[in-house]
């Protein structure tokens, strides 16, 4: 794999969760891998008071705790250590940046990583568009004497109006060429085999739209609630935290036409004509096409289970929506008229995300089986975590007299790959900003497209307090309304931790 060039990733909020669980962890991966430069260092930039030494052993602890390949590696951590260091200032106050610059181009000088540096925004989205200010104020947007490369945090924005300022003060700072928005989901290795499954196969590719496809669905679970991260989630909801950026990236990752080349800009092009295909939902219409539910107390195996609005930060007489069911449409010629079904959740049954291709069943009944079992399409599921893998649903005859049918299943699993090694998200977002690749980050017009299809849908429930907010009890499958989404006799697919094993066990 092509290594990077040298390079210093500073990282502002470096004091913080996301730091010592994700990505210093990740790099930590990349290293003991040697997929980075040998002139290289992390800066860690905050307002915590800390030594080098104070930051290097707080790293340490979330390295032993978190890195994918500290049990094989255990000998190569000093090493890696010696390359992070730390330096304290107030990053709201743009007098401070001067200061920090020298700092930065001390300790550019000290590992010759000639004045390439990554600048990773992991702090609260209030300092999105200082941060960039300052440094460009700065001069440390400057390319003529090495790259710069700017890396922000989910959210982008709080509706369209926020991510169009956004987009407005980042690209008055930085060029759009300079600018990664991740979002970790495009860094899971299932969701980038979705692009070789579809483009690398010639039995997927041609029956791949609305000829041959019923519907899709794409489910993303989880089985805890807010818990401390209540006075957030009040802020935020469902549709912001999943489903304008995770879910509907999914989307469009399924429905994209092929690209002209595996680059970073067709592949990022096809993306954003899925946002703009996509058919609005107007205000009047929303609660026709999206379900809204808010979990609410329970007993799992004995066990209560809180409300959402017994959670702390919460309001107890809240309104935001911990589960979204939406249905929706792509109008282009590829997928006229097929629904695309979404959901998302939190305190379900289990933690799961995965998407499912239900194809169109045989135009005639030959044959006979199970009523159930003949209701069921073929399908192909493609599983995203945990139990990463693939699998193919179709019908085959039961050994005997006669031609009785029953589904079965055709399983890949990345587990089963014992000698291979399975990247973090991050760790794969990290490398690719690093290589300059932006293929797997988001574009400033995707981004816009994706508030504007969701816009609608805020303001009809911020406009219409008659639109209903379903409680469902903790450890369900979210409201049974969600169920009326769906056309015909088919159902939502209730997803276990175990990819396959239908009918036979359910690891929860």
């Amino acid at each position: 794999m092509r290594q990077p060039e040298k390079h210093i990733l500073v990282i502002f909020g470096a004091s913080g969760d996301l730091t010592y669980r994700k990505l210093v962890p990740s790099v930590f991966d990349l290293f003991t891998q040697k997929l980075l430069p040998e002139n290289f260092g992390i800066l860690g930039l905050g307002r915590t008071e800390l030594s080098d030494d104070q930051f290097r052993e707080k790293m340490k602890e979330g390295i032993e705790k978190f890195a994918g390949t500290i049990n094989t590696k255990q000998d190569m951590v000093e090493e890696f250590l010696s390359k992070l260091f730390y330096y304290a200032f107030n990053t709201k106050e743009e007098k401070e940046y001067p200061d920090f610059k020298k700092h930065l181009e001390s300790l550019n000088n000290k590992l010759k990583t000639e004045n390439n540096y990554i600048f990773y925004l992991a702090t609260p989205p209030s300092m999105y568009p200082l941060v960039p200010k300052f440094l460009a104020n700065n001069q440390l947007n400057d390319e003529s004497n090495g790259f710069k490369r700017l890396i922000v945090e989910k959210p982008f924005g709080y509706d369209l109006e926020s991510a169009r300022s956004l987009n407005h003060d980042l690209q008055n700072q930085f060029r759009e060429e300079q600018i990664y928005r991740i979002d970790h989901y495009l860094g899971k290795e299932t969701v980038q085999n979705l692009l070789v499954t579809r483009f690398s196969n010639g039995i997927f590719e041609p029956l791949w739209n609305r000829n041959f496809i019923d519907h899709v669905e794409i489910t993303s679970a989880e089985d805890i609630g807010v818990g401390d991260r209540g006075g957030y989630y009040e802020d935020s909801g469902a549709l912001r935290d999943m489903v304008q950026n995770h879910l509907m990236l999914l989307a469009s990752l399924v429905a994209m036409e092929p690209p002209a080349l595996i680059k970073d800009e067709s592949i990022r092009n096809e993306i954003v004509k899925v946002m703009q295909s996509l058919r609005p939902i107007p205000e009047e219409k929303v609660p026709e096409f999206v379900i809204r539910g808010q979990y609410i107390g329970s007993e799992i195996r004995g066990k209560k289970q809180k409300g959402y609005r017994e959670e702390k930060g919460v309001n107890p007489k809240s309104r935001t929506e911990t589960f979204v069911a939406m249905k929706f449409f792509i109008d282009n010629w590829r997928w006229a008229g097929v629904p695309f079904y979404i959901r998302t959740g939190k305190s379900l049954p289990t933690r799961v995300t995965e998407i499912v291709i239900h194809f169109r069943p045989t135009p005639h009944h030959l044959f006979h089986g199970d009523k159930d079992i003949m209701k069921q399409k073929n399908q192909l599921v493609i599983r995203i975590q945990p139990d990463e893998g693939i699998l193919l649903k179709f019908g085959m005859k039961l050994p005997g007299a006669g031609f009785n049918v029953q589904d079965v299943n055709m399983d890949f699993h990345y587990s089963e790959l014992n000698d291979t090694y399975l990247p973090s998200a991050y760790e794969r977002l990290l490398l690719d900003c690093m290589l300059g690749d932006a293929t797997l980050y988001s574009r400033a017009d995707a981004v816009e497209a994706a508030w504007e299809f969701v816009d609608p849908i805020l303001k009809a429930w911020k406009n219409q307090p008659c639109i209903k907010v379903h409680g469902y009890p903790a450890g369900t499958w979210g409201p049974d309304v969600s169920d009326q989404l769906i056309e015909g006799e088919q159902t939502w697919r209730y997803p276990c931790k175990n990819l396959v094993g239908d009918g036979e066990y359910c690891e929860l």
